[in-house]
């Protein structure tokens, strides 16, 4: 049927194969014959590929910060309320740190997103908050 040479370790081989179906094989390898058992092919993992599309709908625009109404200061991650240095109905500004949030043993200055009046504050000094959780409305 087929004939290969192999050289394996300095050694020469004379492979014929005689006879090949799903689950065996007859070859002679230097004129003696062998019946091969054949098994499972082993898959080989194939890498994905990365496919690209173009977006069909333009992306939408990300929404403003300073939009008017109520706005909420949330905790960007879990911690203790260490410190509040607002009271409601006191105006604040962007670069003023409006609670200082304990996380991992550092203290987090927490800013708000937008100029207002403070309307409610919703933790007090001590309390333990997780990620997402509102802090402080502003109006």
């Amino acid at each position: 049927m087929r004939r290969y040479k192999f050289t394996i370790a300095g050694n020469r081989y004379n492979v014929e194969i005689k006879s090949l179906d799903d689950l065996a094989a007859e070859i002679e390898v230097n004129g003696t014959s062998y019946a091969v058992e054949l098994g499972q092919e082993i898959p080989r993992p194939q890498t994905p590929k990365l496919v690209r599309s173009s977006p069909t709908v333009p992306p939408k625009p990300p929404e403003p910060l300073n939009k008017p109404g109520i706005s909420l200061i949330k905790a960007p991650l879990p911690g203790t309320i260490i410190a509040i240095n607002v009271e409601p109905g006191m105006a604040i500004a962007l670069d003023q740190p409006v609670v200082v949030l304990e996380a991992m043993k550092m203290e987090n200055n927490i800013f708000p997103e937008k100029l207002g009046t403070v309307k409610e504050i919703r933790v007090a000094v001590g309390d333990t908050v997780m990620q997402g959780d509102v802090l402080i409305e502003i109006e």
